[in-house]
């Protein structure tokens, strides 16, 4: 049994198979390369190899190319690894990676129309320029189309609240659009069908005062700095805060209880297991902090969930996706 809430992407990877795959995979305009490793395009820089990464040229692209592609190859779509365990043995299949072609930023009106593959720090400052507050995602690591997907939010504020719609292209290579509500968001959850890669999203934004928002982002990442381990290297917050949100991702009226708050009861703050460390200044952040496996850091993790079961009996789920085979 794998842990809990884990993604598999794992059937044993076979020579002939693979050769025979990429005989005939479609011939895209984008970049599609085999057996690429993924270390690098994770923040905590571990992970094996997938037996392809496509990097698709424009959504056109990415259409043309999932319509044609045997249905049998199993698909995963990267942002920019920052929330994410790739493990040790690779990932099996087919990993899309969007780039230049999904990463613009449009504002019309006080809509903020942004490509998935756009960094949330850039929406965010792109949108207080133009006086429009998405100041929530300007601490986000990661992409707009983990944000959506993660329903990301910061300082009391959720894409669930500015989220109009997304786009979408589907394992057939049809392009949806998708209307917030039936994303169904939730707490750190979206219900989006598997295989489908988020393409593009249309956020609300109130208006505000440039110079205003400006300083509400500078305090925020002040903020930040001084409660994160921001210069290590980690994937952000590890587990689900276990408790106090409602179902739409937005802080209820009950007491808010804080996964870091069980994990540092539990006496594993700094904990270590080979290069793998729970942080001291955050004890929620999961650390490469000395050349760790895929596998030391999903330990680590496993066993933080068991020790603050044991002691508080909360039963903390993963924040951070792990996908592939061990």
């Amino acid at each position: 049994m794998h842990p809990r809430n884990a993604r598999r992407i794992d059937a044993p990877r076979n020579a002939d198979y693979q050769r025979a795959m990429t005989q005939t995979l479609p011939t895209p305009r984008g970049t599609l390369t085999p057996n690429r490793p993924l270390a690098d395009l994770t923040w905590l820089r571990v992970g094996g190899p997938a037996d392809w990464l496509f990097q698709p040229a424009d959504p056109e692209d990415l259409a043309d190319f999932l319509r044609d592609l045997d249905a049998s190859v199993p698909v995963f779509p990267i942002g920019v690894g920052s929330n994410l365990i790739v493990r040790d043995g690779g990932i099996r299949g087919l990993v899309i990676r969007l780039g230049r072609g999904f990463n613009g930023i449009e504002i019309a009106g006080e809509t903020v129309i942004a490509g998935a593959a756009a960094l949330d720090a850039h929406v965010a400052r792109k949108a207080a320029e133009a006086g429009l507050d998405l100041t929530f995602l300007r601490t986000i690591p990661g992409s707009i189309g983990g944000a959506v997907r993660m329903n990301a939010g910061c300082y009391g504020a959720y894409v669930a609240d500015h989220l109009i719609s997304v786009r979408a292209v589907a394992r057939d290579g049809g392009i949806h659009d998708i209307a917030a509500a039936d994303l169904r968001l939730a707490y750190r959850h979206s219900e989006i069908p598997e295989g489908w890669i988020l393409t593009e999203a249309r956020f609300r934004a109130d208006p505000g005062d440039p110079a205003e928002l400006a300083a509400k982002m500078a305090d925020q990442l002040a903020r930040r700095d001084a409660s994160q381990p921001t210069k290590d290297r980690s994937a952000g917050s590890t587990f689900r805060n276990p408790a106090g949100f409602s179902s739409t991702g937005r802080a209820d009226d009950s007491p808010e209880l804080k996964a870091w708050s069980l994990i540092d009861a539990a006496g594993l703050r700094g904990h270590r297991l080979g290069g793998a460390q729970m942080s001291e200044k955050h004890p929620n952040f999961l650390l490469n902090a000395d050349g760790a496996t895929a596998a030391e850091l999903e330990a680590l993790g496993e066993l933080v969930r068991q020790r603050v079961r044991e002691t508080s009996g909360h039963d903390l789920q993963w924040e951070v996706i792990r996908v592939g085979a061990p």
